[in-house]
């Protein structure tokens, strides 16, 4: 969505906006946080973020990262940064078609600082003299794609002479840039409020109306406000030095004192009528606790979504827009579902084509990552030596003690805490959970854990369950959920060996929602295919996890063991008025279940031996997979 289109929406519901900025990192593994921080940070609700670009191209394959990810993975609008220094016309083509491919739709035009070494700025030959001429190219190249913003300087900008003529002149140029085009206005950092709100007059004086956003920064500690003060040669009131010069040696009261002065800023740049400013754009430099203390002073608290369209967050490039419906087994593996089915069939209608499409990308298509190095995984996992190790390690996941798993990389969902006794005790019995969901029988779409989607509706979900099993306890875990008819199930072994009560091979909608003026809506299903396309993927990242060790440690061992002998198993129950149905078969309250695993010790290796072969049924359309299947 166009900035505009969102300022416009915010001020017609009557509340402030906030956006951050961000820049890109030097390095892979400080891209990785910050792709990490800005997931964090998008909770603080900012309508938007904004992403820096460097001159010449410099961290381009970064920014243009950045980008694509924020708007495909995370989900939250972009502005891109783009500057004429050392850039020519075809470097300019190429960033706004890639900017337009990843769905980013709002760009920051500007001339940029002088070449690195140099003090004057020369324009670069094939490239754009000014940021009026970007402007323009914008808009000629890509009519209609992109809004543009503009910079703003409210003490003038550094190479303009700080005199009534220099002044009169910058304001002329911004006009410039205003009439070919510029959408919105950026300003520079500033301290002082007065010297911003001369500027906002003498701007809507000359008859500039476009929106003006002003760009504030936190005071995060002394050394980097006096920093970017003495860059930017900006004025500071004499009351900020009185309060922040004698505590400038304690880091913790200079971002405490410096939050309310900057608070106060805000507050009196918020209320003033004349300069009619909605909204912050917050210079985070790449850190969360100053602006998140800035966001707390002001009351602006981050805010959950108005409309949340779908249980899970919607990407924002264009091809992804409209997709409706997702397999549930990648609940926890965002990046990796969307980058191994960039390339599937078109979906008419909302729903992906045949998933055994040539095109549905496979493991070699997308490099599986744990996100982990061994040092840290061990601080996190530690080194199980026995399968009750790795139980106690799932279970303490369950009840929110351990940050991640291999298989998901953020804590259990809020909603998880509605069966999370049950998980945990399903966990110490050796049933290895990795995604989940409890029934939902008509909950408000407003309903904070479980809501999504427009007012008026409800939500309905069938209870689902995940997990890894040895094949001890899946056998008569089998024969237990046979005597169900609630319940269908899918169980797959790392070599394909396929186990299924179901007969059809089309989807079973988990989750849907039932909304005023619209058809039925399934975001969520579960389906042969997409779980052996997923299974590849989940004994990959547990081999993975394996692979942390030393080669012939204990820990390797034991988790190489688990992940070649467990079946990876999914299970539903279609009854979603009767949450705990799901459960039933596990045996949660009785001491039946030691039992039973007692009962098959001896014969565990029978549920290998029961591998018939490669059967073609027909009726399930299976002989369409290279798989085995299981006669059960």
């Amino acid at each position: 969505m166009k900035i505009t289109e969102k300022l416009q929406k915010a001020e017609r519901e009557g509340r402030t906006f906030w956006s951050f900025e961000f820049f890109p990192p030097r390095t892979a593994q400080g891209l990785q946080n910050l792709y990490d921080r800005i997931e964090r940070m998008r909770g603080l609700g900012p309508e938007f973020i904004d992403i820096t670009w460097g001159a010449g191209g410099k961290n381009a394959d970064l920014t243009s990262s950045l980008v694509q990810v924020c708007q495909e993975t995370i989900g939250i609008e972009c502005c891109m940064h783009l500057c004429c220094t050392e850039m020519p016309a075809e470097k300019v083509k190429e960033a706004l078609v890639k900017a337009k491919a990843h769905g980013c739709q709002n760009i920051l035009a500007l001339r940029g600082d002088p070449v690195a070494g140099t003090s004057t700025w020369e324009p670069t030959p094939g490239g754009f003299h000014n940021a009026v001429d970007l402007v323009k190219y914008i808009h000629e190249t890509h009519p209609g794609d992109f809004c543009v913003a503009v910079a703003g300087f409210p003490q003038g900008h550094p190479e303009s002479p700080d005199t009534p003529e220099g002044r009169k002149q910058e304001i002329e140029w911004l006009k410039t840039k205003v009439e070919a085009g510029a959408d919105f206005i950026f300003t520079q950092l500033f301290y002082d409020t007065e010297i911003f709100f001369d500027w906002v007059r003498r701007v809507r004086a000359a008859g500039i109306t476009v929106p003006i956003i002003p760009g504030i920064m936190p005071i995060q500690n002394w050394e980097k406000f006096q920093k970017w003060v003495d860059r930017e040669k900006i004025i500071v009131p004499d009351h900020f030095y009185e309060q922040l010069n004698p505590i400038k040696g304690d880091d913790e009261k200079v971002r405490q004192v410096g939050t309310k002065l900057v608070g106060d800023m805000c507050r009196a740049i918020l209320a003033n009528e004349e300069a009619g400013i909605k909204g912050l754009h917050i210079y985070t430099l790449n850190l969360e606790k100053g602006a998140k203390m800035l966001l707390t002073e002001l009351g602006l608290e981050g805010r959950r979504e108005a409309i949340a369209p779908l249980p899970w967050r919607p990407s924002l490039t264009p091809h992804r827009r409209g997709e409706t419906i997702r397999p549930i087994f990648w609940a926890n593996r965002v990046q990796s579902y969307l980058s191994r089915t960039d390339d599937w069939d078109e979906f008419p209608n909302g729903r992906w084509g045949d998933s055994r499409s040539p095109a549905y990308g496979d493991l070699d298509g997308y490099p599986v990552s744990i996100g982990i190095n061994s040092k840290d995984a061990q601080e996190l996992w530690g080194t199980p030596t026995t399968p009750s190790d790795i139980s106690a390690l799932f279970a303490r996941f369950c009840r929110g003690e351990l940050a991640k798993l291999p298989w998901s990389s953020q804590p259990p969902a809020s909603e998880t805490s509605v069966i999370q006794e049950k998980l945990t005790r399903m966990n110490e019995m050796g049933y290895h959970t990795i995604n989940s969901q409890p029934a939902v029988d008509g909950v408000r779409s407003d309903d904070k854990v479980h809501g999504w989607g427009p007012p008026g509706g409800y939500i309905y979900q069938k209870a689902y369950l995940e997990f890894f099993v040895s094949p001890a306890l899946l056998s008569p875990l089998i024969r237990r959920i046979e005597r169900d008819p609630r319940i269908t199930y899918y169980a797959v072994n790392r070599q394909g060996d396929l186990r299924t009560n179901t007969h059809s091979e089309g989807p079973n909608a988990v989750t849907w929602g039932v909304f005023p003026g619209k058809e039925i809506v399934q975001p969520t299903i579960v389906e042969a295919i997409s779980f052996i396309a997923w299974k590849d993927e989940a004994f990959e990242l547990g081999l993975q996890w394996a692979h942390l060790y030393p080669e012939g440690s204990p820990s390797r061992t034991l988790i190489e063991g688990v992940m070649n002998d467990s079946y990876l198993v999914n299970i539903v129950a279609n009854d979603f008025k009767h949450g705990d149905a799901i459960f039933e078969p596990f045996l949660l309250d009785t001491t039946a279940a030691g039992k039973a695993v007692a009962d098959v010790t001896a014969t565990a290796n029978g549920v290998v031996n029961g591998v018939v072969g490669s059967v073609k049924i027909p009726s399930i359309g299976f002989n369409k997979l290279p798989y085995h299947i299981l006669l059960l």
